[in-house]
């Protein structure tokens, strides 16, 4: 049997063992039956990237794994999603961009994000005052009540964690 037959009867055996254990856990963590099930299906396609699905030992554990991050992914849009037409909402009527446009923002601020995850409060707070507000460091200093020295600190953990996050440098 070939290395793709045998991944492919590995994620069938999961699908079909566990499939509805899934969207009961994600019902009890989402709250809503229709999340659930997009979730559940959210963690298989997730799965169906990983290697070495052979070696999986705890299904149910390796799911649930799975399935959190998918979760926390979900929260993550919605509140960005939320915030966004919150900011769209605030905006002139003849300033708002197009749908498309709002499309293409909604997305890079997601990218933004993952990029981010992960990352100190105080680094995080230090790149986006200065990426996207233009701030400099002196002002960043300021307004987070820090020496200079500290915003160069956060600055420097911020873009190697954005390098490893999009994959440019090692872990």
């Amino acid at each position: 049997m070939s290395r793709d037959a045998m991944r492919q009867d590995v994620i069938h055996d999961l699908y079909r063992d566990h499939h509805s254990w899934l969207v009961r856990l994600l019902r009890r963590k989402a709250g809503c039956a229709g999340h659930a099930d997009d979730l559940a299906q959210d963690t298989f396609v997730r799965i169906l990237g990983k290697p070495d699905l052979e070696r999986i030992r705890q299904a149910r554990a390796y799911l649930a794994t799975i399935a959190h991050g998918v979760v926390v992914d979900h929260i993550r849009r919605s509140e960005l999603e939320r915030a966004w037409a919150e900011t769209l909402a605030a905006l002139p009527r003849d300033t708002v961009p197009s749908v498309e446009d709002q499309a293409i923002v909604l997305e890079t601020l997601a990218q933004i994000a993952v990029l981010l995850d992960g990352l100190h409060v105080r680094a995080r707070r230090a790149f986006l005052l200065h990426r996207l507000e233009g701030l400099s460091y002196a002002q960043i200093a300021s307004e987070l009540g820090v020496s200079v020295s500290s915003v160069e600190k956060y600055m420097m953990a911020a873009l190697r964690h954005c390098c490893r996050a999009a994959g440019l440098l090692g872990r």
